[in-house]
This record gives C-alpha cells, structure tokens and sequence, in this order.
C-alpha cells in the first residue's frame, strides 16, 4: 500500500466526479446498461404517445426518477471511494510510523 494505491484511488474519484457531473446535466454516458435500457423505454414510450398527441407526463416522470436513481448511484460510489481512499491514507501513514519507530536509530 503506497502512494501509487491513493493515486489511483484519486484518478477513480475524479472520473466518478466527471460521471456525476454528466448525469446532472442529463447525459446518459455514465449511466450503467440497465438504466441506458429503461431511459430508452422511456424516451421510445414517451415519443409515442407525443406522436398520438397524448400527456407525456408519466414518461417525463420515469426519466427524471431514472436520472435521480443514477445520481443516487455515482453519489454512493463516490462516498466507498472516499472512505476506501481514507483507509489507504491512514494505513499508509500508519506503516510509515512503524518503520520509522523500528528503525536503527
């Protein structure tokens, strides 16, 4: 455990932030298979019923809860990668202590 584990540790939370970012701003890129299947659903479901000239208004309502769900999901995500980057600080630091302590002099 070193320095080269917190920085990749580091490059994964700045991807989950860009993910995060994505999603709130309504790109569906970072959206995982499941979720890109049920927006298609949705966004098919909803032009259909535009198309006939009908409400959209549940369609509208299952994007928005799909987008939420994603945001939710790369929220938590980001929270194990913080705490797993937290862990790795501390057994870093605590390894350097015990070399230090064991040294010499």
């Amino acid at each position: 455990m070193g320095n080269s584990d917190i920085r990749r540790m580091d490059r994964e939370i700045r991807a989950t932030e860009k993910k995060l970012e994505a999603v709130r701003r309504g790109e569906s890129w970072p959206m995982n298979g499941s979720e890109r299947r049920a927006m298609a659903r949705a966004l098919a479901g909803g032009s259909y019923r535009a198309a006939r000239g009908r409400s959209t208004g549940r369609a509208e309502e299952q994007i928005d809860s799909l987008g939420s769900a994603a945001e939710t999901r790369l929220n938590a995500e980001l929270t194990a990668l913080y705490s797993e980057r937290q862990r790795l600080i501390t057994e870093a630091a605590r390894d350097k202590a015990q070399k230090k302590s064991s040294g010499w002099f």
